[in-house]
């Protein structure tokens, strides 16, 4: 691809922001309530989030430095492991690892629109949304970095002004979840915890974004590590300062087990209408989410379609360099779960999944000779060990609490190995 064609440093960070700002941020804490209720406890979980991401950064900075393609997870996996392992991931990609998201995300947006206009905001505008987007991002690079670049700076600005506009306003009169108290020496001790932990390792994904468009980014050996870094150190500092103000201005009674955190926490300061335009703003934020996975899951799904025969019709490009088919196939799975899934299942499912291939992707990295010039990560393989003993522990207790949504996440790899034998004797015919 020309330079001319390729994106800077400042755009793959957009790209990593406003993946990473997603649902997540702005309905896991709900869920985590009902289980945790002291603030000391939900800040350490955010934060014990941002320095996973931040691991998981550095790591995935080497790992894309040392490759020149696109597809991030599926490219380390398949030459660093085994090509049955790239497969896998692209497979739980294409079904569940971005589709999913893009689901949540549409999902989420119904969740915060429908009390405005139960009319207009129901499935078919989410469906709406996604094919919208698709359309945009099936002309070129450079519109989608354009497209991009705007829809997360409107993104940073809208979190910014909620952050300054809960730390101005007093909460009403016991109307606070603040709770500063030393239980959190026991919650820390639940499994609540690591299960709460799980949530918030979903709202981190996508620190990883960058890596899955190496062959866009003009200098990538230079600007790749950049965009990591900075694009997740800056939305943990913006994770941690918007949980605080959820939790300043509601109760635990009002948010526990809710997913519209933010409408519920506003609306005691700003009355039903005031909330209602916090939740159009969230919405349209999430814009910018659905945008970016798009753009990085049809990638993974092409880079798979190249390598092997059975999905080779969808290995292509326009002529502008932009994988149309693969696109057009994330949208559509999309589509599907949308209106087949519950949010909360879609959600645990999919997060399972995610860490799981993460961690196996942070791993990878211990097989990684590495080549001249390429990002190097400090304290290795001391993080990339604690990351993967981590991730192991939040896996464990995710199979513990979560039987049903772990095993539906272990489903989809099932389904992905046998759909990898069946390619690969597509290729060998």
């Amino acid at each position: 691809m020309k330079g001319k064609h390729k994106i800077g440093w400042k755009t793959a960070a957009a790209l990593v922001i406003s993946n990473m700002i997603g649902t997540g941020v702005f309905t896991s804490l709900g869920y985590q309530l009902t289980d945790i209720q002291n603030t000391w406890s939900i800040v350490l979980i955010w934060l014990l989030g941002g320095l996973f991401a931040l691991i998981g950064a550095l790591t995935y900075a080497e790992l894309g430095t040392n490759f020149d393609d696109s597809g991030g997870d599926y490219v380390f996996l398949s030459k660093l492991i085994h090509p049955i392992v790239g497969y896998i991931y692209a497979w739980v990609s294409l079904t569940v690892g971005f589709s999913a998201p893009i689901a949540i995300s549409v999902m989420a947006m119904k969740s915060y629109l429908n009390p405005i206009n139960p009319t207009i905001f129901n499935d078919w505008f989410g469906i709406l949304v996604i094919l919208i987007l698709t359309a945009i991002h099936s002309i070129s690079v450079g519109q989608s970095g354009k497209f991009q670049n705007i829809s997360t700076g409107v993104k940073i600005g809208f979190v910014l002004i909620l952050i300054i506009l809960g730390f101005s306003f007093v909460p009403a009169q016991d109307v606070t979840a603040i709770d500063l108290s030393n239980s959190w020496q026991d919650e820390i001790l639940l499994p609540g915890f690591a299960v709460s932990l799980l949530y918030v390792t979903y709202a981190y994904t996508g620190w990883n974004s960058a890596a899955y468009i190496v062959d866009e980014i003009d200098d990538a050996r230079r600007n790749l590590p950049k965009a990591l870094l900075f694009g997740t150190a800056l939305v943990t500092i913006i994770y941690v300062l918007l949980q605080v103000v959820f939790l300043k201005h509601a109760s635990v009674d009002q948010l526990s087990g809710k997913v519209e955190v933010a409408f519920i926490s506003f609306k005691n300061i700003f009355g039903t209408e005031g909330g209602n335009w916090v939740s159009y703003l969230i919405a349209i934020q999430l814009i910018a989410t659905v945008s970016g996975y798009l753009w990085i899951g049809s990638r993974i799904t092409f880079a798979m379609a190249k390598d092997h025969s059975f999905w080779r019709k969808i290995a292509v490009k326009n002529k502008n360099g932009i994988p149309v088919r693969a696109l057009w196939l994330q949208a559509g799975i999309s589509i599907v779960l949308t209106l087949t899934g519950t949010f909360e299942q879609v959600l645990l499912y999919a997060s399972f999944l995610l860490q799981l291939m993460g961690t196996l992707t942070v791993a990878s990295i211990f097989w990684l000779k590495g080549r001249k010039g390429a990002f190097k990560s400090p304290l290795k393989p001391f993080l990339q060990i604690v990351f993967v003993v981590f991730s192991v522990w939040i896996l464990g207790y995710m199979l513990m609490e979560k039987p049903k949504e772990s095993a539906i996440g272990l489903l989809f790899v099932l389904t992905g190995i046998v759909t990898y034998f069946f390619s690969d004797r597509t290729n060998k015919q």
